[in-house]
């Protein structure tokens, strides 16, 4: 599921879009921002999809081995752990799985996918992951099982073929992808051997962090004037056009999340928009962007402007 920290840099991100735009057209730029946030789903989905796919993968390579004409003895009682494996048998067995990729249209289907998956696939079989996996007398559930998530982790996240498919099938996939990675382990981690596979909503709480999203979009563009003169008078040694435009993106967002959230924490909002900074904009963002929210924190609690209800907000 997404956390805030996320929802925040999708916010940052349709925000700057928005604003190179200057179209004003704030209900078109809001979908946009709920569409790209509905497409790490697809991905969390998409390499879920990976495991039994590659499975399928492996099985027609070894029944291919099998009608040589002079097969081996390998060949014709091949190493089966990998297709045999029961984790992906409950990953392919997963009615909720099924119908919400069935749903949303995701899936390997096509021959230049399949293409793709066999790269993988002869990728993976030459790292080590495999070959220990592959050479390992244990057999059982909770074997299969640490296997592919070290074969996930370790691998398949790291696919150089995959990495450049995802940047050639949406723009944002590459910035998901950590995110998408971490909800995949998760999922993995949690189920056991008496347990349905099953698939992490997308949100913790969906109209509670819909609002989130919606409301810090939205104020932000429309307190934008308001956040700009106040930026301006705390940067006075500083033309604004010569702060980077993510760094003003920041910190509009940051004063408008102060001023519009009462019930979250003014460091919990400070945190979170310097850690962004660290991650998106320059070297020297996050000591910048921190003075200049520290000092608007003083000025809006001077002004009696902030209003933060319950123990530890301020």
């Amino acid at each position: 599921m997404l956390n805030r920290r996320y929802l925040r840099i999708k916010i940052l991100q349709s925000l700057y879009a928005y604003y190179q735009a200057g179209d004003n057209q704030v209900n078109k730029h809001e979908k946009d921002l709920f569409q790209s946030i509905e497409k790490i789903q697809q991905l969390y989905l998409l390499l879920i999809l990976t495991l039994p796919d590659l499975k399928t993968i492996a099985k027609e390579a070894l029944e291919k081995k099998k009608t040589k004409i002079l097969p081996s003895k390998e060949d014709l009682e091949p190493n089966t752990k990998w297709v045999d494996n029961l984790y992906i048998q409950k990953i392919e067995n997963s009615k909720m799985l099924r119908q919400l990729s069935d749903k949303l249209k995701i899936n390997w289907i096509g021959v230049e996918n399949k293409e793709l998956l066999i790269k993988v696939f002869k990728e993976i079989k030459d790292t080590e992951t495999y070959f220990e996996f592959m050479h390992n007398d244990k057999i059982g559930f909770e074997e299969d099982k640490s296997f592919m998530i070290a074969m996930f982790k370790n691998e398949i996240a790291n696919s150089k073929y995959l990495h450049h498919f995802f940047e050639e099938k949406n723009i944002h996939w590459m910035d998901d992808l950590d995110h998408a990675c971490s909800m995949i382990l998760k999922t993995f981690k949690s189920i056991d051997e008496k347990d349905d596979f099953v698939v992490l909503p997308l949100y913790k709480n969906e109209n509670e962090e819909k609002e989130f999203v919606s409301t810090l979009f939205k104020k932000t563009i429309e307190n934008d004037l308001k956040a700009e003169s106040l930026i301006e008078k705390l940067t006075q040694n500083w033309e604004l056009e010569r702060i980077a435009k993510l760094d003003v993106i920041l910190l509009k967002m940051g004063i408008c999340e102060l001023l519009e959230f009462p019930e979250i924490p003014t460091k919990v909002t400070l945190n979170e928009i310097i850690e962004i900074a660290k991650f998106y904009s320059t070297p020297k963002s996050s000591n910048f962007i921190n003075g200049i929210l520290d000092k608007a924190i003083e000025e809006l609690n001077i002004n009696q402007m902030l209003s933060k209800s319950g123990r530890g907000l301020t």
